[in-house]
């Protein structure tokens, strides 16, 4: 994609006109603070976390087996290779960490390690046909980092690059992307309130989907058959769109009263959220149709092929 295109697609299809480099500029701090993401190998997903003191790149190293061995079992063969490893005197498998990072049932879970360049050497012991072209992945991954860093403009039309990709349709990609400054808004407000990223923060987000939904993010993500994927990427137009509003409004109240306690604020998220839900039930009632559905993006994507 050339450059400067991600710009002129979001102000064609969002009409953002004079905030579009607020917008712009709210997306390039989202995505640049994030500290953990899925990465996408062939159709396998990869876990992994970006440390801002360390400026590298950990990966999951169960998902890593599974991408390159396909094996259904990954954790036993981490847990084989492992043995093998240390009795061959290697120091590599004592040398990793391991961090928290979210497991399919949603949870935060500590879980096995490495950067890249343990991540190479870890690949030696792993027979695979994959194990060049994902060497090459590594590589492009890291790069791709030190790129955005110094330019983060680039962090864009590569999130655009990759929805496209996948098949999303240019006008849900904008609403998406318009989704991640929403979000970043409402937790720019609740660290100003002094809450506490993980726990806190899961749990006013769940406060605010069973508001405006009628379902725990857990069971929002059980209706679309959802284990590691993003919820709001399997969020249709209309889901996405309550869901910024929910958040959206949330924020608004949250600024407009300056809630004291996260008891005041878990109050707040179900004001916020009870702002969608009204609207929600109208366009229900108007169209007959349920908003909330099982539709997740395998399914529609399939559908227009």
């Amino acid at each position: 994609m050339h450059r400067g295109i991600g710009k002129e697609r979001l102000q064609h299809h969002l009409a953002i006109g004079p905030d579009l480099n607020e917008v712009n500029s709210g997306l390039q701090r989202a995505t640049m603070e994030q500290q953990d993401a899925i990465k996408v190998y062939e159709d396998k997903q990869v876990r992994t976390l970006w440390d801002k003191d360390q400026e590298k790149w950990f990966f999951s190293i169960i998902d890593v087996i599974a991408a390159l061995t396909g094996s259904p079992r990954p954790r036993k063969y981490w847990n084989a290779l492992k043995t093998k490893l240390e009795a061959e005197g290697s120091e590599l498998s004592h040398k990793l960490g391991q961090l928290k990072l979210q497991a399919e049932d949603g949870k935060m879970r500590m879980t096995d390690v490495a950067d890249t360049e343990q991540l190479f050497r870890l690949i030696q012991s792993i027979p695979s046909p994959k194990a060049e072209p994902f060497k090459l992945w590594l590589a492009q991954v890291a790069a791709e980092r030190l790129d955005e860093m110094q330019d983060p403009e680039l962090t864009i039309d590569r999130a655009l690059e990759q929805y496209l990709r996948l098949g999303y349709s240019e006008g849900w990609i904008n609403q998406r992307l318009k989704s991640i400054e929403v979000r970043r808004e409402l937790t720019d407000e609740w660290k100003r309130l002094g809450l506490k990223q993980g726990q806190q923060f899961a749990t006013l987000t769940d406060i605010i989907t069973k508001a405006w939904a009628g379902r725990t993010t857990k069971e929002y993500k059980v209706l679309k058959g959802l284990k590691k994927e993003n919820l709001r990427d399997n969020m249709t137009n209309t889901e996405l769109i309550l869901n910024m509003l929910a958040e959206a409004s949330t924020k608004d109240i949250s600024q407009a009263t300056d809630p004291e306690t996260f008891k005041d604020s878990q109050e707040v998220a179900r004001q916020g959220g009870n702002v969608a839900k009204v609207a929600r039930l109208e366009l229900e009632a108007r169209t007959g149709k349920k908003v909330v559905t099982a539709l997740n993006a395998k399914k529609a994507l399939k559908g227009k092929t």
